[in-house]
């Protein structure tokens, strides 16, 4: 197997340190600056009309079984499709609640499949399953991927969330009079778009190079590195943004103040304890066993807990699950162990449930003519623009090489999963129209499937499995 060779190195820190401070100073003066220029902005967009009343159905629990069954079944068959052709299958599940909704089979198809008088335990369920997930993918972060290449994964990690960040707060500078939903303010509108052209979807990026067969590379380590560093910085972003759509200044202020006590508590209280709780080596005397199922309910009560708490505070449930698998120790017994019976749980059930509302909200049919189209092209111009190259110029100036920093940049554009529960959230916060949430679905679709036909054209002698 070929390794890649270079690595980002941590000399001169003195001028990485000046080079990120210059970008952050530069990056925060363009923001205020287009948050002052488009706050004389107004929407045109006209306010949905009323839906008529739903139909009662009498057999609710039917209808969300026959739900799960058909995206779960559709899924699965796409996915194994697309994993014969080198595509992540998590993007055949994506398209199965796509396809089941009004998208592909119409309204009245798709209102018998999935009618709107389900779409409220669809609902539940979907928050449930995201919460779960992203729970699993806390405990998934390796903190000693961010600590070996610290000072340049970091950077790269930022570069590539500030570019797309101000280049989608310039591009909601064009798309707040068309497509933003009547009373949203530009502040809300510019930072959710720039959030929305942030993300990565570290366990798709996982995926593709365990696929390639790059996953012991040098490469590997520092697209993990700067995925798991780009995860916790976008996460915290979207919970400063939910904070500030949900409250006004004052209201803001106090939501960010709790968010802040909130994150100080877990990572100087909760996070100690944790690791005296858990972490106990073995011994000759004392091997490790398998956790009881007492500290295993506790650790999931902890996640919902946690979940609770952030979504008291203002800032989405799916926050404190994600902090809270974070700074369980990565190391510790029962991190494997939930990782892999929670791990399918959330995925292969409950997360389904979240594909299929999201395809009930998903209607590509509102993205008709040419000038939608284009825009589509846009968005996904604008978001590849900003984050392959925020990753390729900085991967540059820490001295990879043309390869790598391309690589690199390919795979911090791959969105997925991820993108998908922001887009939800924007959505429910009634920041986005459903006119734009089908765009930026799209664009995340486009952005991900394109990542590993790329990566196999920088990298043609890596070996690939299809299984």
């Amino acid at each position: 197997m070929r390794a890649v060779s270079n690595s980002p190195r941590s000399g001169h820190p003195a001028r990485l340190l000046v080079a990120y401070a210059v970008m952050l100073l530069v990056a925060g003066g363009l923001l205020l600056a287009l948050l002052a220029y488009g706050a004389s902005l107004e929407t045109v967009v006209a306010a949905p009309a009323a839906a008529g009343a739903a139909k009662k159905s009498s057999h609710v629990l039917a209808q969300v079984l026959l739900a799960l069954i058909a995206v779960i079944a559709v899924g699965r068959l796409l996915g194994f499709l697309l994993v014969r052709v080198g595509q992540p299958p998590v993007i055949g599940e994506v398209l199965a609640g796509i396809l089941l909704g009004p998208s592909l089979l119409g309204v009245e198809w798709s209102a018998w499949l999935l009618p709107s008088s389900v779409a409220p335990y669809l609902g539940v369920l979907a928050q449930l399953g995201v919460i779960l997930f992203m729970f699993v993918i806390g405990l998934e972060l390796n903190p000693d991927h961010l600590s070996s290449r610290a000072h340049s994964t970091v950077a790269i990690s930022h570069a590539s969330i500030v570019a797309p960040f101000l280049l989608g707060a310039v591009l909601s500078l064009w798309l707040y009079p068309r497509l933003a939903p009547p009373g949203v303010g530009f502040h809300s509108f510019a930072l959710f778009l720039g959030v929305s052209m942030s993300v990565t979807a570290f366990p798709v990026l996982a995926r593709i190079l365990s696929d390639q067969g790059l996953l012991r590379t040098d490469l590997a380590t520092v697209a993990l590195a700067c995925a798991a560093a780009d995860d916790l910085t976008a996460w915290c972003l979207l919970a400063v943004v939910v904070g500030i759509v949900n409250a006004s200044l004052s209201g803001a202020v106090v939501t960010l103040g709790l968010a802040c006590l909130f994150v100080a508590g877990m990572l100087l209280v909760v996070r100690p304890l944790l690791r005296r709780l858990l972490q106990r080596p073995a011994t000759a005397d004392a091997p490790v066993e398998a956790p009881s199922p007492s500290l295993v309910t506790g650790l999931l009560l902890a996640a919902l807990l946690s979940a609770l708490l952030t979504e008291m505070i203002g800032i989405h449930a799916i926050f404190g699950a994600f902090l809270l698998g974070a700074i369980i120790p990565h190391d510790a017994p029962i991190n494997p162990y939930v990782r892999e019976r929670l791990g399918p749980l959330a995925a292969m059930l409950l997360l389904p449930a979240f594909f299929a509302y999201t395809g009930m909200r998903t209607q590509i049919g509102l993205v008709s003519g040419l000038e939608a189209w284009l825009t589509v092209g846009l968005i996904i111009a604008v978001a590849t623009l900003g984050k392959f190259g925020g990753t390729y110029l900085a991967a540059r100036w820490t001295q990879l090489d043309h390869r790598t920093s391309a690589s690199l940049g390919i795979l911090m554009n791959t969105r997925g999963l991820m993108e998908l529960i922001v887009l939800n959230i924007g959505l429910d916060l009634g920041v986005i129209s459903p006119k734009l949430f089908a765009m930026l679905v799209i664009m995340a679709l486009v952005t991900t499937v394109a990542a590993t036909p790329i990566l196999r054209r920088l990298y043609p002698s890596a070996a690939f499995s299809p299984s």
